[in-house]
């Protein structure tokens, strides 16, 4: 049931620890033990660029992380990371083992830290990484990316922000006491309004959080009233506007169901969008098994391949 995605059976009494600690399981599972890096994996970026900021709130800086290729096609991949919206961090060069194909295809990668679980909302991690890929474009030269060919990545809790982002790129940076003040990059020529990406990637995402926001919920990012949860909810912003879509699913997810998927593809089918579902067979919520998760990172690799490098 979706009731319980991204989570365990939990008490009343279960303390954000707990939540950290399904988050950090997640992100050991879905970023593939990027611990265990090898020369070559390091070898294939030729520079990283570590803590951009690209925006404040609260006294904290908001960053991502710039991974580029030794020889860069142009395009670039926007990765959210997020599991249960616990947006967790890890040194850059411990992410190249997960994006070793992407950067061997010539994508640049920029890795989005938002505000995190416990403390911030979902709301509020959307709103974070809205005002980061304005910041990516705004600074997309710097980094021998258009800001045309960006697409955006993410499992989970990152693919539903990744859908969201793709959905809905137009809507505006949160404001009010927790807001973001965003900064302008000072290499780049002109600001940005916009948040659009060419092209969205998203691994087991929950797409319509209606009946799962509120008070008693097991993820702190989802403790918020009922009346904003169509505002974050991906299913309900699909228009024929929206950037081709993959969606990668397993069919023994027992977190996100299937039927998440299932749903947002019949939508963009209606709305008439680009868009590819794919079932991995046997495959659970982070896609434990590697074979999976090479099968899902080809995927996204093709997909990128099509819509950001083919404009």
């Amino acid at each position: 049931m979706l009731q319980s995605f991204l989570g365990f059976q939990s008490s009343p009494g279960k303390t954000s620890s707990a939540y950290l600690l399904a988050a950090l399981l997640f992100f050991s599972v879905f970023h593939a033990r990027a611990d265990s890096n090898t020369a070559a994996d390091i070898d294939t970026a030729t520079s990283i660029v570590a803590d951009v900021v690209y925006g404040h709130k609260d006294g904290m800086a908001l960053f991502y992380d710039v991974i580029s290729p030794e020889k860069p096609n142009g395009a670039g991949v926007v990765f959210m990371v997020s599991g249960g919206w616990f947006s967790v961090w890890q040194p850059p060069q411990q992410r190249l083992k997960m994006f070793r194909p992407l950067l061997s295809a010539g994508f640049t990668v920029f890795t989005v830290h938002h505000g995190s679980a416990p403390r911030y909302k979902v709301t509020e991690a959307l709103s974070d990484v809205r005002a980061a890929v304005r910041h990516i474009r705004g600074s997309a030269n710097r980094y021998s990316v258009e800001a045309d060919r960006l697409g955006v990545f993410g499992g989970s809790a990152g693919g539903h922000l990744s859908l969201m982002l793709g959905l809905d790129a137009q809507s505006p940076p949160r404001s009010g006491g927790q807001g973001i003040r965003m900064l302008k990059p000072s290499y780049a020529a002109a600001t940005t309004d916009s948040a659009q990406v060419a092209a969205i990637a998203a691994y087991f995402p929950p797409v319509d959080l209606r009946n799962i926001v509120g008070p008693n919920k097991r993820f702190p990012a989802l403790d918020i009233p009922k009346t904003q949860a169509p505002s974050i909810s991906p299913l309900l912003f699909v228009d024929p506007s929206d950037p081709p879509t993959l969606l990668i699913h397993g069919d023994k997810d027992d977190l996100v169901p299937l039927s998440e998927s299932q749903n947002i593809k019949a939508e963009l089918d209606k709305q008439s969008v680009k868009n590819k579902l794919i079932v991995i067979e046997g495959g659970d919520h982070g896609f434990k098994n590697p074979v999976h998760r090479q099968q899902a990172m080809t995927a996204v690799v093709a997909w990128f391949t099509t819509h950001l490098l083919r404009l």
